[in-house]
């Protein structure tokens, strides 16, 4: 197996175990992150993203399928099937992860979801009526920002 593809298993591996720590050992020391809901991370930022939502769910089920890499790109399709913390909903994510590797380590990651589909079963019926505005995603990403702030402000190995 290419190695970049070992990389990505190791990744979701580690994810589908709540193991933030082997995650983030996957990341370059620059990593940049990326998705609909959290945008332009970097560094450390992406490594507490990923411990806070670890450690946040109780009931995350990830598996993933659909690896490729060489030594430059890569990109796997997984689902995650969780309660929305906000809201105690039932949410089955589906998502693409496509990155970049330098040195072994993943340099970039950028995720894309049906931001639509997730805020139906995540929020039900204000993300129904809502979810296809750009004023409910900015929403949503605000209070993501200000979660992985106060996360990071209470982890100072991420600052």
């Amino acid at each position: 197996m290419q190695p970049n593809e070992q990389l990505i298993n190791r990744l979701y591996t580690a994810f589908g175990k709540r193991d933030y720590q082997t995650m983030n050992l996957c990341y370059h020391p620059e990593a940049t992150f990326s998705d609909p809901v959290f945008t332009g991370l970097k560094g450390k930022q992406a490594l507490a993203m990923w411990h806070m939502l670890c450690s946040s769910s109780t009931d995350l089920v990830v598996n993933y399928k659909n690896v490729q890499a060489d030594d430059n790109t890569g990109e796997c399709y997984w689902d995650a099937f969780y309660s929305f913390s906000a809201t105690k909903r039932k949410v089955h994510n589906k998502v693409t992860s496509r990155f970049t590797f330098k040195d072994g380590f993943i340099i970039s990651q950028k995720d894309s979801f049906d931001f639509y589909a997730w805020s139906r079963m995540a929020l039900g019926a204000p993300g129904v009526l809502l979810g296809w505005t750009l004023f409910l995603k900015n929403k949503i990403r605000a209070r993501a920002a200000a979660n992985l702030a106060a996360f990071i402000h209470k982890h100072p190995e991420y600052q």
